[in-house]
């Protein structure tokens, strides 16, 4: 299953290559008793790797899947006496295989949302007292910032694995 099957054609290339049989010396016998030089012939699929990344990019907004972010997800402590439940947290979901930052700073709890959703966070994990005692993080999608809802972190680590299993 391809994530995006319009980059897969747009990108294909085939090339001719007159340089690498004079650097290696390649020659074969033509006609009669003259050696020529061949031309080598270059396909790639994917085309260049960088091509291939700029269309992806270009094609996704820069918005990854979660599967493929290189930003899955953002902690976010209400205030510095959660930072210990923050890093839990990060632990938690970072021993399930996947990218989590926290944020410590001593910004504004506004300012670090915002900053998060302008980093393409896939997920905005809000976490202060209530959550510390009920083990859950408020949770905020990137694709719908308006909308939170509190999860326990057992049944997030559930979506987030069916995320990545459906390559989404």
């Amino acid at each position: 299953m391809l994530l995006f099957p319009c980059c897969v054609f747009s990108s294909a290339t085939i090339q001719l290559d007159f340089q690498l049989p004079i650097r290696f010396e390649l020659q074969y016998k033509g006609s009669g008793d003259a050696f020529e030089r061949p031309v080598m012939i270059h396909r790639a699929i994917l085309g260049s790797v960088e091509r291939f990344m700029s269309v992806l990019i270009e094609h996704s907004g820069g918005k990854w899947p979660f599967w493929l972010s290189p930003r899955q997800v953002c902690v976010i402590p209400v205030a510095e006496g959660y930072f210990g439940y923050a890093r839990e947290v990060r632990e938690r979901l970072h021993a399930a295989g996947y990218y989590v930052d926290v944020d410590e700073s001593s910004k504004q709890l506004a300012k670090k949302v915002r900053e998060a959703a302008m980093a393409q966070y896939n997920y905005i994990l809000v976490v202060g007292e209530k959550e510390q005692k009920e083990q859950s993080v408020n949770v905020r999608l990137r694709n719908d910032p308006e909308h939170t809802f509190d999860q326990k972190v057992d049944d997030l680590l559930v979506s987030l694995k069916e995320l990545v299993h459906k390559f989404q």
